[in-house]
């Protein structure tokens, strides 16, 4: 199964580690230097320009990914249909 994101955005289920509300994670001062850190490194691909409302980190050909979402965590979590914890 596939968990799409946004756009023509798709990405295997079993590849996902997690899913993440945005404007919650972002009241951490550590997830927001991770994502700083991320950004600078080249792991994060924004899907559209709207404002991302979700980020969801998933392992992407043996290397982990950050994709920025425009759908709230908790539809992408219902859409997953799996216990994905979110934040």
């Amino acid at each position: 199964m596939f968990l799409h994101l946004g756009e023509n955005i798709v990405v295997p289920i079993k590849d996902i580690i997690g899913i993440f509300d945005i404007e919650t994670a972002m009241d951490n001062s550590d997830t927001r230097q991770f994502l700083r850190l991320a950004e600078e490194d080249g792991f994060i691909q924004k899907i559209t320009n709207e404002v991302p409302k979700s980020f969801v980190v998933a392992e992407v050909d043996k290397k982990s990914k950050i994709f920025l979402s425009p759908i709230s965590s908790s539809t992408l979590t219902k859409r997953s249909d799996i216990n994905i914890f979110e934040t």
